[in-house]
């Protein structure tokens, strides 16, 4: 289970979403009620029924799920969680990018796991906009870390145009 509280939009909030199948040897065959977010393997055995749910649902990914599997689904989704197991594993930022920029996906982008506040700034530039961080960690001092750098030079998901391209002169640079 996530932790309680989480940064969404710049905020800490109460989570509202159950993330399923992150205990080990937990039984999926009873769903419970309420927002769900269940993992890529369970989505594609039981799409049909979690789309006929009345509540919201979502899916999450681990570092070696595509997700491309979900491209043709993403309308269906309120959410797409991405889980880094280790703060040291990489992987789920080339998951969001993707997720933003190929498949055009909309919705809540959230990292979860092992997530530090010294992640926040770059996972947000790679297309997150929600973070449960580890469970000893507090997300209230973790909102300083949202906007660490006043001058961005390299373009990202969320400001695709790199700083030279700013410039004034910008055209004489091409």
């Amino acid at each position: 289970m996530l932790p309680e509280r989480m940064i969404r939009h710049g905020r800490v909030e109460h989570d509202t979403w159950h993330f399923l199948g992150l205990a080990e040897g937990e039984d999926l065959a009873t769903l419970p009620e309420g927002a769900i977010v269940v993992p890529l393997a369970t989505w594609k055995a039981r799409r049909d029924e979690l789309i006929a749910r009345p509540q919201a649902v979502g899916v999450w990914l681990g570092p070696l799920d595509d997700p491309a599997e979900l491209a043709g689904d993403l309308a269906a989704l309120s959410i797409i969680g991405v889980h880094f197991p280790k703060f040291t594993d990489g992987r789920g930022y080339s998951t969001a990018v993707l997720l933003r920029t190929r498949y055009g996906f909309r919705g809540e982008l959230r990292a979860f796991g092992d997530v530090g506040r010294d992640q926040l700034f770059y996972l947000r530039r790679s297309g997150f906009d929600a973070f449960s961080l580890a469970p000893h960690r507090d997300p209230v001092a973790a909102l300083a870390s949202l906007e660490p750098f006043t001058v961005r030079y390299q373009g990202s998901v969320d400001d695709p145009v790199p700083l030279f391209r700013k410039r004034p002169d910008a055209e004489a640079v091409r």
